[in-house]
């Protein structure tokens, strides 16, 4: 009962927090509110995962996940946009289910970012890559990431998808405004770095998909875990 209003009060505050921002401020700041909606909108997803109450293993091959999305993220540094954050993050998804993919994707975020710098865009990264491993979790539920052209083609959404979110946060951090042309242009000019995060992506997915795919499928079976969150899933 105590999660469930604890996840009812956190959607509630979604757009409270948008009315809130807009009578305070005028409509001419939106950046602090943005990022504390980002953070709301991670809260249910957390509180469900925890909802299921996830064995110890379970916890831990999250864990081991997040190491690797974190390990991938920080010796793929020297090269610009190209990362394999959200190939094993979708990996994940596909294999452990919805609810483990979005913890995987946003702890990835949330942990990397002591490397790389915690900052307002953090949240942005934290929800954004945990979607991707939500989706990832709902679209495989039927065995449709098994499949090289779909696993690709999510890919690359995923990459359009973490560049428009990003880029969102880009136009409200310049002056706490944001407007379509803003963004329109934002994202135009990020336009190389979105085909980067889609190959890199694609280019992840084809290299893990096997060898990564085979453990975990074989992990799942031996000890039984995530189980019933695919069959919520399906």
């Amino acid at each position: 009962m105590m999660k469930k209003l604890i996840i009812t009060a956190a959607l509630l505050a979604v757009p409270l927090t948008a009315a809130g921002s807009a009578v305070l401020f005028g409509g001419r700041r939106w950046d602090a509110a943005a990022v504390i909606v980002a953070f709301l909108c991670c809260v249910p997803f957390f509180l469900s995962f925890e909802k299921r109450r996830p064995m110890a293993r379970e916890v831990v091959l999250v864990s081991v996940m997040t190491a690797f999305s974190v390990a991938g993220r920080v010796i793929f540094a020297a090269i610009p946009f190209f990362k394999p954050v959200s190939a094993l993050v979708i990996i994940t998804g596909a294999h452990f289910g919805r609810y483990a993919g979005f913890m995987t994707g946003a702890l990835s975020a949330l942990i990397s970012n002591i490397f790389f710098g915690q900052g307002a865009w953090t949240p942005f990264q934290m929800l954004c890559w945990g979607l991707i491993g939500f989706a990832a979790g709902l679209l495989n539920s039927g065995g449709l990431l098994e499949k090289t052209v779909p696993l690709c083609v999510c890919g690359v959404l995923s990459g359009v998808l973490y560049s428009l979110v990003m880029e969102t946060w880009t136009v409200l951090s310049v002056e706490g405004v944001f407007s379509a042309e803003r963004f329109f242009a934002a994202a135009v000019a990020a336009l190389p770095i979105t085909v980067m995060y889609c190959v890199s992506n694609v280019v992840f997915l084809l290299v893990l998909k096997k060898p990564l795919g085979n453990k975990l499928r074989r992990l799942k079976t031996k000890f039984g875990v995530f189980c019933t969150e695919q069959e919520d899933a399906a």
